[in-house]
């Protein structure tokens, strides 16, 4: 029975940032993570005005890798370790925190010259404890290096760990799966119980779970060990997240996440104190520490 096989329905919290909307499931009160995964946003499905774009000035990060995925638009990633990567629908973006980063997300001019469109998804990954405080890293693999698995007229693109038989070349460092699910009307595709923790969110158009309809911008965490069938009568679009389940809560205030709530209070006087690296090429702005007075755990 399809009641069996959720266990969790998170509906988002959406947040109007002037020209587009950001849908956010995950963390939430009712649940902080699922498996590696600690956040998740929705970002548009937009269309921006001639001579915008997005200007998310330079930030930190702890303790995370962030995971940026594009339906449609560009954004230009700076980062503190001097990279400078223009990403594009169908590509990943994997940006390691582990002991501290700097990043900044700009549409890129050609954008802004027409308009920019803006769709995609934003998830952060925790690191494992024995990998929280590793060097930070960047790394872009685009979308002809991600494999793309075609079965019962859906197209899948795995963006991270192995599904379907297929592996993507990008880093994990927790079990993780991730894959962006394009299904065309009256097509189907399995979805597997191999997972610790696994969810399927509906970007675009409809789906079912085994008959059972989803909501659009809606995170089903399904039950472990039971497999089930995604299908679309429609047509429709859906990301598979999930992977490993950790033991260790984690702790997420601001653009921090860590299992140490004294980490996440040292890093915000860094920030504070300007003790963090720049970003070459974007460093005459910065997005100053939110006034709160304590880290916000959600338990």
């Amino acid at each position: 029975m399809t009641e069996d096989l959720i266990i969790q329905t998170i509906e988002p919290v959406t947040h109007d940032l002037g020209g587009f909307k950001v849908h956010r499931t995950l963390p939430s009160r009712p649940r902080t993570m699922v498996g590696p995964f600690i956040f998740f946003d929705q970002m548009g499905p937009a269309h921006l005005d001639m001579g915008t774009g997005i200007d998310v000035r330079p930030h930190p990060h702890i303790n995370l890798a962030t995971v940026t995925y594009l339906y449609a638009g560009a954004i230009d990633h700076r980062d503190s370790l001097g990279t400078f990567a223009t990403i594009e629908p169908g590509a990943v973006n994997l940006m390691t925190a582990g002991h501290g980063i700097v990043h900044s997300e700009r549409s890129p001019s050609a954008e802004r010259a027409v308009g920019p469109e803006l769709s995609g998804i934003q998830t952060w990954i925790a690191l494992p404890e024995r990998d929280e405080e590793v060097d930070p890293a960047f790394e872009h693999v685009g979308a002809p290096d991600l494999p793309v698995v075609e079965v019962g007229g859906a197209t899948a693109r795995v963006i991270m760990g192995e599904l379907w038989g297929a592996r993507a070349p990008t880093t994990t460092y927790a079990e993780t799966i991730y894959a962006d699910i394009a299904l065309a009307p009256g097509a189907s595709i399995p979805i597997d119980a191999g997972a610790d923790e696994r969810a399927v969110y509906v970007s675009m158009g409809e789906a079912s779970l085994d008959g059972m309809k989803l909501a659009p911008m809606t995170l089903y965490v399904l039950r472990p060990g039971i497999s089930a069938t995604l299908r679309s009568e429609q047509g429709g679009r859906v990301m598979l997240c999930g992977g490993e389940a950790f033991t260790t809560p984690r702790h997420v205030w601001w653009n921090f996440v860590s299992s140490s709530r004294d980490r996440i209070n040292q890093a915000k006087e860094d920030w504070k104190a300007g003790n963090f690296p720049k970003v070459p090429g974007d460093d005459k702005e910065w997005i100053p520490i939110p006034e709160i007075p304590k880290t916000v755990s959600y338990p």
